[in-house]
């Protein structure tokens, strides 16, 4: 029997990988989705790694998923006379709006907003947070500064704002730009950066209107205040710990990632955690212990997805990082602890029929010996979104007419998204699903699938019947039974 990993791995395309040789291994060695990143690259370049994508896609014939990250809002100081300067504790220094060059008393900060929420006592963090700046005097175009710690600061450095929600879009005019070249392109998902309220998330789905769906990355500490309302607005979620880490203390980041995954979980919302997981493998063929263990935890945590960033855009070794990360996942899932843990962290579904028959796949895939897989047949992908949110012992196999629902479907965790034509009645959902369970070495003849379905059937939102399909290998002769002893 293949074994398909149920934690699904984004992994980003660059220099180091958008050649169709790389991309092929990449999916070969685990990969599941591929993240395009638009703070790098010209249209041009993303179109072409795009078409590659996808003809790869139609050659495996395989749904591939693929994300568009927005680069969002990028907060910079300006540039100094000689490019930089050397600080020190109790250092003094002016940050305003003027475009003269800096120096040693004084540096452009071209961000009127910043200002405008300015109080005495704010700490400003310098280049992911190697500098911290404590606010002694300001006004509407100034801040008077002094340095906490930190050595020093060189032109167009990025700046972070701890604890305060800033009065910009999450949507610059460059994103927008890139938006629609994406949705243009055919993209599946959108990650939109630098979310801060409920409000980012509705601009940006109004702007999307329905062509992908939307992750809403989540960067600031102060969106735990809106938690539960960004994720109901939203399709899946980022835990994007790089400036997570930079705008609350690091102590407080594992507790942030384990919050942000259990009320995605609760919901049903795919949650995909990112940043440095495998981060020493961008110069080394092998990452750290810890990294490791950081890639593990987020497994036994349940999120849907892992992500490599630059390990696979422009490291030495991006299919060996795959690799490994594919491993990591596997060695887990394989842990008996892992599958307690996902039970005893089980959700109570919610009152509708469509909960109430995929809570008893659930059940009845941990009561029959002989069950190989659950089959969702979905035309909008919802119906195996609640399987997955149970978290159940078998993978899931997801039956439907639509091609956007099934690439879309790759990031899902315990997923595996089949494009098969429509039906009209059950006899047919029944004999797709064991062809295909069979086909994709999910099942083998003398076997039972969990299906659920929605009657009446090409209708979205009607699930509401669950059978049990004997695999009969009299009508299989020619596949290998399977092995009950």
């Amino acid at each position: 029997m293949k074994h398909e990993s149920y934690t699904k791995i984004v992994a980003t395309l660059g220099p180091s990988s958008n050649s169709p040789e790389i991309i092929e291994k990449l999916l070969a060695s685990g990969a599941d989705v591929f993240r395009l990143n638009f703070s790098h690259g010209t249209h041009d370049y993303h179109k072409a790694t795009y078409d590659t994508i996808r003809e790869i896609e139609k050659k495996l014939s395989r749904p591939i998923s693929i994300v568009m990250d927005l680069q969002g809002p990028k907060l910079r100081v300006g540039k100094f006379k000689d490019d930089k300067i050397a600080v020190k504790p109790g250092h003094k220094l002016r940050l305003d709006l003027s475009k003269e060059l800096g120096d040693e008393t004084r540096v452009n900060l071209p961000h009127k907003e910043i200002f405008e929420v300015m109080q005495v006592g704010q700490s400003l963090l310098i280049n992911d947070g190697k500098v911290k700046l404590k606010v002694l005097n300001c006004g509407k175009d100034f801040a008077d500064t002094e340095v906490v710690y930190g050595t020093e600061i060189s032109n167009n450095k990025g700046v972070n704002v701890p604890d305060v929600v800033l009065p910009i879009s999450a949507l610059t005019e460059k994103d927008r730009k890139d938006l629609e070249f994406g949705l243009g392109l055919g993209v599946d998902w959108v990650a939109l950066s630098f979310v801060q309220r409920p409000e980012d998330v509705e601009e940006a789905k109004q702007l999307i209107d329905g062509r992908a769906w939307l992750i809403s990355k989540l960067e600031k500490p102060s969106v735990l205040e809106h938690l539960e309302e960004i994720i109901s607005k939203s399709d899946g979620i980022m835990v994007a710990r790089g400036d997570l880490g930079v705008e609350c203390p690091l102590k407080r980041v594992p507790v942030l990632q384990k919050t942000i995954i259990r009320a995605c979980r609760k919901v049903g919302r795919p949650v995909i955690v990112a940043t440095q997981m495998l981060e020493s493998m961008i110069d080394n063929p092998v990452p750290t212990r810890a990294e490791a263990s950081d890639v593990a935890t987020a497994v036994y945590e349940g999120a849907d997805a892992v992500m490599l960033s630059a390990e696979t855009a422009a490291g030495k070794y991006p299919v060996e990082a795959v690799t490994m990360m594919d491993s990591i996942i596997n060695e887990v899932e394989e842990d008996v602890l892992y599958r307690q843990i996902m039970d005893s962290s089980h959700f109570a579904p919610e009152d509708t029929g469509a909960d109430a028959v995929t809570n008893a796949a659930r059940q009845v895939a941990m009561t029959l010996k002989k069950a190989a897989a659950i089959v969702t047949y979905t035309m909008s992908g919802s119906t195996a979104m609640r399987a997955a949110r149970e978290r159940p012992c078998l993978p899931i196999l997801c039956l439907t007419p639509s091609q956007k629902v099934a690439r879309k479907m790759a990031l899902v965790w315990g997923t595996c998204p089949v494009i098969s034509s429509s039906v009209d009645n059950f006899a047919a959902i029944e004999e797709k699903a064991i062809r295909h369970a069979i086909n994709h070495k999910l099942a083998k003849p003398g076997h039972e699938l969990i299906i659920t379905a929605g009657h009446p059937f090409g209708k979205k939102g009607t699930t509401n019947i669950l059978r049990i399909a004997y695999i009969d290998p009299e009508k299989h002769p020619d596949v290998e039974p399977a092995s009950f002893e």
